[in-house]
């Protein structure tokens, strides 16, 4: 692998894990000073590297390089006291300090997950602030995810890095009893990472896998937690499993987006397929059924269909219609009407969308238009389809994304 890219490795696989070490070593109220010393460790890789070889352990020599650059940062504090505190904390050595409460939540990342969801922060900060300093998105990313502009992803990071400045703690192991509350927005933002994974907006890579991996890594350990271990974390594990199954079979031998009828079902992973299976039967116990129950039925559907035009579409259009109650979305709509169009035909699916009107940041989404142009097109409406088309093609993400929509809706 070239350094460069081996940086990029280690940037997507350790960002997360460095922040966490460094911010349970020196507070939480010290967050920005550490992402400036893990963002200047990682530039500072791709220099060194190039110019020696690769040190033997790339993760220690990451970790020092952090901390001693967060101990010259802190050493400009006039707090003297606390910059003697930090530098015992974080001493350079490459290991990461002992975990305090490290019987609460044993994983670093897991940990500060929790910490970003603490309930002094609004909802969408936390989202912000966990997707921006633990998964490494970008500001374009984020706000993708979140529907909405990156303006909108500045303000909410500033906000959440303002309560933890004014934190009257900066113990990183909340105490098991403050942490219930807090799981709904665990589970989100391990759903949008491992979404970012399975269909990236980054523009040399339409899937990240090592993001489902990490996403997947952090539900298990939180499903293995006595906080975790509820219905919701094993459904939204089998979801992720479910979905990961089909990961080798969404590209093509050049990298490019397949569609779903194209996929070569024989490479789908049927280990990750039985674990999908597993962790949904297990969140059949207990009377609580969330939106990752439905999902992760949608996802066992499309998984265990032995075709594409073999796939239960009624039973998948009716899960939808179930996750339009459950929690209430223009998205699901959307997606309902294209699993109507395999049952019922475009006709009753176009039907389903012509009441709708969406909201501000679903009409300015490819998505809406993709879906739009595409049933106008199977329906033979070609002056609407082509203007569907257009207004996809502008709004779509990603090149990949874009050449997807191109092949799937037709030439010009």
């Amino acid at each position: 692998m070239k350094v460069a890219g081996l940086v990029e490795h280690f940037f997507r696989h350790e960002y997360g894990r460095l922040v966490a070490q460094l911010a349970r070593a020196v507070g939480t109220r010290d967050i920005e000073r550490v992402e400036d010393a893990v963002q200047s460790a990682l530039a500072a890789a791709l220099g060194a590297w190039v110019a020696s070889d690769v040190p033997r352990d790339p993760s220690a020599w990451l970790y020092r390089a952090a901390s001693n650059h967060l101990v010259g940062s802190l050493r400009q504090d006039a707090n003297r006291l606390r910059i003697l505190a930090s530098e015992r904390a974080v001493d350079g050595s490459g290991a990461a300090p002992a975990a305090q409460f490290a019987g609460e939540v044993r994983d670093d990342v897991l940990r500060m997950l929790f910490v970003c969801c603490d309930d002094a922060i609004p909802r969408e900060s936390r989202l912000v602030l966990a997707l921006k300093t633990l998964c490494g998105f970008s500001t374009a990313e984020i706000a993708l995810r979140l529907f909405t502009s990156e303006a909108n992803v500045h303000k909410r990071l500033q906000r959440a890095r303002a309560t933890l400045r004014e934190s009257t703690t900066d113990l990183i192991a909340p105490p098991l009893d403050t942490l219930q509350p807090r799981l709904p927005s665990v589970h989100e933002i391990l759903y949008l990472l491992f979404n970012e994974g399975y269909l990236s907006i980054h523009a040399e890579s339409a899937i990240r896998r090592e993001l489902c991996d990490e996403a997947v890594r952090l539900a298990t350990l939180l499903a293995e937690h006595p906080v975790g271990a509820v219905p919701e974390t094993f459904a939204l594990l089998a979801l992720m499993h479910l979905h990961r199954a089909r990961l080798a079979g969404r590209v093509d031998a050049s990298g490019g987006l397949l569609l779903l009828e194209e996929q070569d079902r024989a490479r789908w992973d049927r280990d990750d397929m039985t674990a999908g299976a597993r962790w949904l039967d297990r969140s059949a116990s207990g009377d609580r059924f969330s939106r990752y129950h439905a999902e992760a039925g949608i996802a066992a559907e499309h998984c265990f269909a032995p075709s594409f035009h073999e796939t239960r579409w009624q039973e998948i259009a009716d899960l939808y219609a179930l996750l339009e109650r459950v929690c209430p979305s223009p998205l699901y709509t959307l997606n309902r009407a294209i699993a109507v169009a395999e049952w019922r035909g475009v006709d009753a699916a176009l039907a389903l969308l012509d009441g709708m009107v969406p909201p501000t940041w679903l009409a300015s989404s490819y998505l809406w238009e993709a879906v739009r142009a595409d049933l106008h097109r199977r329906a033979g409406h070609t002056e609407a389809a082509q203007q569907h088309r257009e207004r996809a093609l502008v709004a779509a993400p990603s090149d990949a994304v874009r050449e997807l929509l191109r092949r799937r809706l037709g030439a010009s």
